[in-house]
């Protein structure tokens, strides 16, 4: 059950605290794209994201969407945002994040990821040892796969509450 408890759990993209990982010697932020900054059915890139991602960077962070979603749909939101990207990640499988470490020359320790599900962004994160940010999803509009991961997830969160470890809606940094 460890493998799905966040380090983090937030609102949103907008209101994790930053200052608090960089202090902690956090370079490089990977967010998911589908649910976490955009919801999945909408292709145009949230002005409010981009505003986000050029603070970021300004302040020293590496901005990274690490998603599951193909380039095809990665690719323009990559553009627009200017940052790097990485498409089909297979999440919760770890072989592109441990090759995107490698590229990078990060250490696990200067890595978070930013996501809307346990069941991948949470679970990669926590078999790497990276920092891990759950975020509430942005719509409750989901892909087929998805539904089913939020349904397992829904269990999870459950048992997770009953032994005080989660509860959905009680925000921590």
């Amino acid at each position: 059950m460890e493998e799905y408890i966040p380090d983090v759990y937030a609102k949103s993209i907008y209101t994790v605290d930053y200052a608090k990982l960089w202090g902690q010697g956090i370079k490089c932020l990977l967010f998911d794209l589908d649910n976490t900054i955009v919801p999945s059915h909408e292709s145009e890139p949230p002005k409010k994201a981009k505003e986000l991602f050029t603070s970021l960077k300004q302040k020293g962070f590496k901005v990274i969407i690490f998603t599951n979603s193909p380039m095809i749909r990665l690719r323009g939101f990559k553009n627009n945002f200017g940052v790097d990207g990485v498409s089909s990640a297979f999440k919760p499988f770890t072989y592109k994040l441990k090759k995107l470490l490698r590229k990078y020359h990060y250490t696990i320790n200067e890595v978070a990821i930013i996501g809307d599900q346990m069941m991948t962004d949470i679970k990669v994160g926590n078999k790497i040892g990276i920092t891990t940010v759950l975020i509430e999803p942005v719509s409750k509009k989901d892909f087929i796969l998805t539904k089913i991961n939020r349904h397992k997830e829904k269990k999870i969160m459950k048992k997770l509450r009953n032994y005080d470890l989660f509860c959905k809606g009680r925000y921590y940094d």
